[in-house]
């Protein structure tokens, strides 16, 4: 019999893990020993986080992200098939989502391989239900292009659509989030919704939506935080 894999959910960066992370998901985390993972390090991180005692040293860990090649990925799936469960984990949040743990999982079901999703936070979820906008019809655009020309080009494209009904959810890197903020507030139009979720689920936890108009009167400092954009 082949084994499943587990979609292992991880915090969004604080330390709080049972805050976040119900506790039959950590004691499934701790029985495995074969992991696909985002970054091997914050992997360890994460299992030393919720369980001290973690057998490290004894288990198997993939390291799958940007750099990772095609043909090395197929490899990676032999434990399954040879009986074991594994579990796959991104850097935060949930796997699939933004995330090159797609990659395997879309695999996974060609080999027809039973795939689990385990319950944890999603900042991306989490930002688009607090924040009041439309979560019926909704777009993840993911990162935005990083030239300030072609970022301006897609805000536009995405406040038309958003304009048509659909919240539009898209993320960037903490040390650009400032410059994000700053492309979104000189092009869209005053009346545009826009809410910013920042550090979700972390003790410095911020979500508000307000119009363009009003964010310009009350700019956030953004910086070396993890934060969701959500504009309609």
């Amino acid at each position: 019999m082949t084994g499943r894999i587990y979609l292992i959910p991880v915090t969004l960066g604080g330390d709080d893990f049972l805050k976040v992370i119900p506790e039959k998901v950590i004691n499934l985390t701790r029985l495995l020993r074969f992991f696909i993972v985002e970054d091997i390090r914050s992997a360890r991180r994460f299992l030393r986080l919720i369980d001290k005692e973690f057998p490290i040293n004894d288990s198997v860990f993939f390291e799958l992200n940007e750099h990772t090649v095609e043909s090395d990925i197929a490899h990676y799936l032999e434990p399954v098939l040879k009986g074991s469960d594994i579990g796959i984990m991104s850097e935060a949040g949930l796997p699939g989502i933004a995330d090159p743990g797609a990659r395997i999982i879309a695999l996974a079901h060609q080999k027809k391989i039973t795939v689990t999703p385990l319950s944890g936070p999603s900042s991306i979820i989490l930002a688009l239900i607090s924040s009041g906008l439309n979560g019926q019809n909704f777009t993840f655009s993911g990162y935005l292009p990083v030239k300030p020309a072609e970022r301006s080009a897609k805000l536009r494209e995405l406040e038309k659509k958003a304009g048509e009904g659909y919240a539009q959810i898209f993320m960037e890197t903490p040390y650009r989030n400032q410059k994000m903020f700053d492309s979104i507030i000189t092009t869209c139009n005053s009346d545009t919704r826009l809410c910013i979720a920042a550090d979700i689920t972390l003790p410095s936890e911020s979500i508000r939506t307000m119009k363009i108009s009003d964010w310009k009167r009350n700019i956030p400092s953004l910086t070396h935080k993890l934060v969701i954009f959500v504009l309609q």
